[in-house]
């Protein structure tokens, strides 16, 4: 059952990721590339995990590919947040 719902989510996290990569075609706005390859890295990571088989305590280096997909939404947002203020 754990390896179904983890597939789910590795599938909602890609279907965000393409959403995003879309929204960045059609407006060529640069967070919605940020938001779409860390969606994409959270995918990555969720889909190692499901079935690298690894026991919890020995795959924190899968939590590191989370990590940078987080940074780089914290990144795409300040950036984002930046060009506006300079406006």
């Amino acid at each position: 059952m754990w390896l179904f719902i983890s597939g789910m989510t590795t599938m909602g996290l890609v279907v965000a990721s393409l959403f995003f990569l879309r929204f960045w075609r059609r407006t060529g706005d640069t967070l919605f590339v940020y938001f779409g390859m860390s969606f994409c890295l959270l995918a990555v990571s969720q889909a190692l995990a499901a079935i690298s088989g690894v026991p919890g305590d020995d795959r924190s280096w899968i939590y590191l590919l989370r990590l940078a997909g987080f940074l780089l939404l914290i990144v795409g947002i300040v950036s984002k947040n930046l060009r506006r203020s300079t406006q």
